[in-house]
């Protein structure tokens, strides 16, 4: 396995309706939701991989650190960023951040797992 610190992916995504704090049944407000957020830094740390793994292999998500800075409203634009910071074994973490034209919306960090598919589909219950 072989992945490379520095590495980045990112995941943009304009904010419709269904993305909403109210649509996700999070919050009152029709502003991009927490957990889409998180999603978006998720897909970003996903591409930073690439395709670095090895066929049966893949990452799972394990801890997620996040601060959401800024409401951003429906029709905006935003970009998530995820740079692969180090790794310890098969965990790798990393740097994500959110950003829209504006200015940072939410940072943070993921840590993810690389695991065999097959055996990790085994354990699932």
């Amino acid at each position: 396995m072989s992945v490379a610190v520095g590495a980045c992916g990112q995941a943009d995504l304009k904010v419709t309706e269904n993305d909403t704090a109210l649509a996700m049944g999070t919050g009152e407000v029709e502003v991009l939701a927490t957990p889409r957020v998180v999603q978006l830094c998720e897909e970003a740390s996903v591409k930073a991989l690439g395709s670095d793994l090895p066929q049966n292999q893949t990452s799972v998500g394990l801890r997620v650190e996040l601060t959401h800075i800024t409401p951003v409203s429906v029709g905006s634009e935003v970009k998530a960023t995820a740079t692969l910071e180090r790794c310890e074994g098969r965990r790798v973490f990393f740097s994500v951040s959110v950003a829209d034209a504006r200015g940072l919306v939410a940072a943070g960090r993921i840590t993810r797992v690389l695991v065999e598919r097959s055996a990790f589909l085994d354990k699932a219950r």
